[in-house]
């Protein structure tokens, strides 16, 4: 019988996801694409949405309505684009190249950070948290492509996610932001 207690309780251990040793979103560490450390504290009583980004992609033009978004709601609405090469090697640059490309094409003014996993072994801190219910305290996702969008309330809970098809000016967006 102690036998059959000791392995349940390893496998429940390792089958249940660990919280993160962290108190909100604003403890989690990320670098911006010029490689200086973002203080996600900045943006507590403000809306952020994060989006994991690429140049090569069929979304990419969405870059233009994330600075739309940006410019519009830019009092209480902080966007993060998030680059991320996980999707079918849609974002092979460097970050010096995906800089230069988003201000070029886009008059990207909004952050964009370092270039990071948004799932898997290596996945960011970051997206531990916002696909974790554990960690975020509301569901549980899974990046399921480029453009797919995470808000954050100004109180530091997730309010929702949205899939790449969701436009960022869409209503189910903004009527977050009113």
């Amino acid at each position: 019988m102690n036998t059959l207690k000791a392995f349940l309780a390893t496998f429940s251990t390792k089958s249940r996801p660990k919280k993160m040793n962290i108190d909100s979103i604003y403890d989690i560490k990320i670098n911006a694409i010029n490689a200086k450390p973002i203080n996600l504290l900045h943006y507590r009583d403000k809306h952020i949405l994060f989006v994991n980004v690429a140049s090569k992609c069929g979304f990419t033009p969405q870059y233009k309505d994330l600075q739309t978004l940006n410019n519009k709601y830019k009092d209480h609405l902080e966007i993060i684009g998030v680059p991320c090469n996980q999707f079918g090697n849609q974002e092979p640059n460097s970050e010096e190249e995906i800089e230069s490309f988003c201000k070029t094409n886009y008059g990207v003014t909004f952050l964009i950070t370092e270039k990071i996993n948004v799932k898997g072994k290596h996945k960011h801190p970051l997206y531990s948290w916002l696909t974790k219910a554990i960690n975020n305290g509301t569901k549980n996702s899974t990046v399921k492509w480029n453009f797919q969008k995470y808000l954050v309330g100004p109180n530091g809970d997730l309010i929702d996610y949205f899939l790449p098809t969701i436009n960022p000016l869409s209503s189910k967006i903004t009527k977050h932001l009113k």
